[in-house]
């Protein structure tokens, strides 16, 4: 028998006008970058500069090398603990308030009376001050771990269905239409449509209840904690260590950050394998 030999199709070659835009791209994606770490330096040298030539007070407003100072001393203070508790809480409050807000979002796409009937509360609560429910957490569920959660999950929770529902919403009316006259169910609308045609719209959504969810933690950690990032702000105020108070927020924003960073990662992920199909 003939051994047959399977010939390897070679991508078709790049114009050099398509080369070209492909580096254009490239330089300004680096462009940005520089500018992003450009600001962030000057900032911190303008900091440090402003602190030892005494325009800001530096046991007010701490300094760069006092929070780099503070970390190092922090190292042998169990501040993974504190990290760690604070992360569990942000993100399990995060991915509740998330699963909940698109699973509420797909109930009232389904249903288009129960939008009608609930859109106005959920403008309303969405309006509430969410730290006025504070005590009536503590009632319902305790001083711990739990108020905090619950705290990140209210705050999160409505602004993900206002959003994850108006992204249902946007998808074009002419493409429901379409699979409907081809004899495509409900299920299979919002399975092959809605949620592929809305997922820059869900991401987008996660983005957002990122710092949401940072906002409930730190807020609930105010209310009731006795560990976590939180607390360690709360303690630094209340003894006046400006410097464990800021460098507990520098903490904070690199967490945050870094959260934003997944959440940004998987975005590229899955445009890139799903595409957007509105």
């Amino acid at each position: 028998m003939k051994k047959t030999h399977k010939r390897k199709t070679l991508p078709p070659p790049i114009s050099p006008s398509h080369k070209k835009y492909l580096g254009q791209l490239k330089r300004k994606k680096i462009e940005i970058i520089i500018w992003q770490i450009s600001i962030l330096v000057v900032f911190i040298l303008l900091w440090e500069a402003a602190v030892r030539l005494e325009w800001i007070d530096g046991f007010l407003f701490s300094s760069p090398v006092r929070v780099i100072r503070m970390m190092g001393r922090l190292l042998d203070d169990r501040i993974f603990f504190h990290m760690g508790v604070t992360l569990l809480e942000c993100v399990l409050g995060f991915l509740i308030s998330s699963v909940i807000g698109i699973l509420v979002a797909i109930g009232l796409w389904w249903s288009d009376k129960a939008k009608k009937v609930l859109e106005p509360y959920l403008i309303v609560l969405n309006a509430l001050p969410k730290v006025a429910l504070g005590p009536m957490i503590i009632v319902w569920v305790g001083i711990g771990m739990q108020a905090i959660i619950l705290m990140t999950i209210l705050i999160c929770v409505i602004v993900t269905i206002i959003n994850i529902l108006h992204g249902f919403l946007s998808i074009d009316e002419g493409k429901i239409l379409l699979l409907k006259s081809m004899g495509a169910t409900k299920f299979q609308i919002l399975t092959q449509l809605i949620l592929p045609g809305s997922l820059p719209n869900i991401l987008a959504a996660l983005k957002v209840n990122i710092g949401l969810a940072w906002v409930g933690t730190i807020m609930g950690e105010y209310l009731v904690s006795s560990a976590g990032l939180g607390y360690l702000i709360i303690y630094g105020g209340a003894v006046f260590r400006m410097d464990l108070v800021v460098t507990s927020i520098v903490i904070l924003c690199v967490l945050a950050a870094l959260m934003y960073l997944g959440v940004a990662l998987l975005e590229r992920k899955l445009i890139k394998n799903y595409g957007n199909t509105r």
